[in-house]
């Protein structure tokens, strides 16, 4: 079987208790983007196209329209170093990686000033020039020249300065190097001459105007220093006589440390004799206290004395020789009883031991009872000098308070007036030296091809802008676009199952595609019959009505197809073309449109002559028959049900070939008699709102919509890329006329 009608959809059939079965599908997700590019592409390609060359001739136009412009460059160097000497009281810091940006990007906005600009147009004096204004169509330049002469006034001469300014700074340009001090200066106009010139002037007028600042700086400074220098000397002064009465009124008398002072400039480190001395005195504290502490372990460690007792030498002999006696005894008590003389001797001899070591082990504890007594008298003494000390530190403390302002007040000063005392030297040096730290590298020349307008760039960006326009008009047409174009569409614009999609048949003849059962078309159809057979809990339903919106969808050659390939499975079915009012099987199968379904349904009751055998085993064929005046009365009666139940009592299935729903009743009387109803669609034909409409009238009749088929879909033309590709189409005889 192939599942070519299954990798863009799950079908959804009516069960045996009205459940949905769900026919799984071999891929649910949207292709990648790129598919969805190509795929939108190829179907618009020759949208796309037009739109590329629309833009191509559109930008030839726009270039050869163009004035051709000239672009001449000069190349000058800036130097971070020149500006050092400028660093008046730390106000310029160090050079950092942040403050180099910072001054670059400062020369930077210096060289596209206003100013800079007007000095420019004035040294050219293109402020003067009225044909200067012509090429660059400058606005507002009118009542300013007379017979090309400019008007001399004030007010007119000012103006013409501003807006020669303007004009020069809206066709200049700068071009940083990367990680380079270098700095290109551009200028862009009509005349090749007169743009190496302003760039020439530009970067010459850029040197002139930081060397006059530089000196205005370096001359401003000077007076300023000299200015703040007698001011820090007198309070240099004050501050030190205050300092030197403060200390003698106070009695503070501090001695160097003999350690270099942490800033230049400032007074060196000094202590005073009572912090010293308490810092004598509490370092004997601390070692006091650790003595006190050691003796008191000692003193209250395990049996009074045990460290001590253990290295004490009398004491051990005597241990020593109360062992000898005690292990004495135990061997004489082995072989005498407690009584024997001897045992009683080595008795008192063990008793007189224990005498002695217990005295001796005393004495030990009195010493060390002795030793920690005294650690605590001095460790008292010791905390009560300390604590006078610190009482005389905090009232020296209290009256340093003043005398370290008064320091700090004699070292700031001392401090400002070395650093101003060193700007003002090399102020003094650098201020006489023409030093400058902008220097040019390459001088402009006179450029020999214009800068633009450049007709490879424009054709390419022209290119590119009809890329855009192109692809974005055809997915904005995609979008715009209401037709079913793939199997996707079909589930979820119409909410029904998809039942198969069948390809686009291109030979003159589908009967002889569809004789061929290799051909995909017969494969498509094939599977549709097999999806069909999941539709009930008998398989395809005994009567089945195929319809579909409008006429020429394909609904004639699916109901064709799926008899034939019905048949082939060998059953006997009946196909009856419903359509009264436009039919077409008697010609698919080569057979008179005589005697058939009007005829029954008008009370005609002959089956006989209106059942045709045809050619292929097991299918038979009835007509639509004469043309009714009212198909929908013969269809509303109660004969069609009759057929109907008479019918498959001889049949194994019966396929009604039925007439679209949009504008007739038929198919919706057809709909509520027959067990299920196949929607056909064309792809990108058959209207979403059309389909949708269609359906919803069908299922208002109560008709058992057992799912869709998409015909004549060509994969060249889907919105997404499908697996597979046909090379069918439809027209065949008199059935065309219903398959477009």
């Amino acid at each position: 079987m192939n599942d070519m009608e299954f990798r863009h959809g799950t079908p959804l059939l009516a069960g045996a208790e009205g459940d949905q079965v769900s026919l799984a599908g071999l891929d649910d997700g949207a292709p990648p983007l790129i598919t969805q590019i190509m795929t939108v592409a190829r179907r618009r390609k020759w949208f796309i196209i037009g739109a590329i060359v629309g833009m191509l001739l559109a930008g030839l136009a726009v270039t050869l329209l163009m004035t051709p412009k000239y672009t001449a460059s000069a190349m000058v160097e800036i130097r971070r170093e020149g500006n050092d000497f400028t660093n008046i009281e730390g106000a310029e810091p160090q050079a950092t990686t942040s403050v180099d940006q910072e001054f670059y990007q400062t020369q930077y906005g210096l060289l596209q000033s206003r100013a800079l600009a007007e000095r420019v147009a004035t040294e050219l004096q293109l402020f003067d020039n009225a044909a200067f204004f012509d090429e660059f169509n400058a606005p507002g330049t009118s009542g300013w020249f007379e017979d090309g002469r400019p008007v001399q006034s004030a007010s007119t001469r000012e103006q013409r300065i501003r807006k020669a300014g303007e004009v020069l700074l809206d066709n200049f340009d700068i071009a940083p190097e990367r990680l380079s001090r270098l700095v290109t200066l551009e200028f862009t106009g009509p005349d090749a001459v007169l743009s190496k010139r302003i760039v020439d002037s530009w970067a010459a007028n850029f040197i002139r105007i930081t060397l006059e600042r530089r000196f205005e700086a370096t001359s401003y400074a000077r007076t300023f220093l000299e200015q703040r220098l007698a001011q820090l000397r007198g309070r240099i002064d004050e501050s030190e006589r205050q300092l030197v009465g403060y200390a003698a009124q106070q009695n503070i008398i501090n001695l160097p440390t003999g350690t270099a002072p942490q800033t230049p400039g400032a007074t060196a480190p000094e202590r005073s004799l009572v912090e010293d001395d308490l810092g004598t005195i509490n370092q004997a504290l601390a070692q006091a206290t650790v003595a006190r502490m050691q003796a008191e372990s000692r003193l209250h460690a395990s049996n009074g004395a045990v460290d001590e007792a253990l290295n004490n030498v009398a004491i051990n002999g005597l241990r020593q020789q109360r062992a000898l006696a005690n292990a004495q005894y135990a061997q004489m008590m082995v072989q005498f009883e407690p009584n024997y003389p001897p045992a009683v001797a080595l008795r008192t001899q063990i008793q007189q031991l224990d005498q002695a070591i217990a005295a001796e082990e005393g004495r030990v504890q009195q010493t060390l009872r002795q030793t920690y007594d005294a650690a605590v008298a001095r460790e008292q003494g010791l905390r009560r000098m300390v604590e006078q000390l610190q009482g005389g530190v905090l009232d020296l403390r209290r009256r340093s308070i003043q005398y370290n302002i008064y320091q700090r007040d004699v070292d700031t000063s001392r401090q400002l007036y070395d650093a101003l005392l060193q700007r003002y030297k090399e102020i003094g040096v650098a201020g006489g030296v023409g030093v400058n730290n902008i220097s040019i590298v390459d001088q402009a020349e006179v450029p020999e091809k214009p800068s633009s307008p450049r007709l490879l760039l424009n054709m390419a960006i022209a290119l590119l802008a009809g890329l855009m326009v192109g692809i974005g008009g055809a997915f904005a047409l995609e979008q715009i676009d209401q037709g079913i174009a793939d199997p996707s569409d079909v589930e979820r614009e119409l909410k029904v199952p998809l039942l198969g999609s069948v390809p686009k048949i291109e030979d003159s003849d589908p009967l002889e595609t569809l004789d061929d059962s290799k051909s995909m078309a017969s494969e498509a159809y094939l599977s549709l019959m097999t999806t069909l057979s999941f539709a009930t809990d008998h398989g395809i339903p005994r009567s089945l009505a195929v319809t579909s919106s409008g006429p020429a969808e394909g609904k004639s050659i699916t109901s064709y197809a799926l008899a034939r390939s019905v048949a082939r499975s060998r059953r006997r079915i009946l196909l009856i073309d419903a359509d009264m009012r436009s039919p077409s099987m008697h010609h698919a199968f080569g057979v008179a449109n005589g005697a058939g379904l009007s005829n029954f349904l008008a009370g005609d009751d002959d089956l006989a002559k209106m059942v045709h055998a045809t050619a292929y085993p097991g299918l038979s064929l009835m007509t639509a028959g004469p043309q009714p005046p009212s198909a929908p009365e013969l269809l509303s009666g109660e004969r069609l049900p009759q057929l109907i139940e008479r019918l498959r009592e001889q049949f194994d299935q019966i396929i009604f070939d039925a007439p679209p729903v949009m504008g007739l009743a038929d198919a919706l009387m057809l709909g509520s008699a027959v067990e299920g109803m196949v929607f056909v669609v064309e792809a990108h034909r058959t209207h979403r709102g059309t389909a949708s409409f269609a359906l919803s009238r069908l299922r208002s009749a109560n008709a058992q919509i057992v799912g869709a088929v998409l015909t004549k879909f060509d994969t060249k033309r889907a919105h997404y890329g499908y697996g597979y590709d046909y090379g069918y189409g439809y027209g065949y005889g008199e059935v065309a006329k219903d398959q477009a």
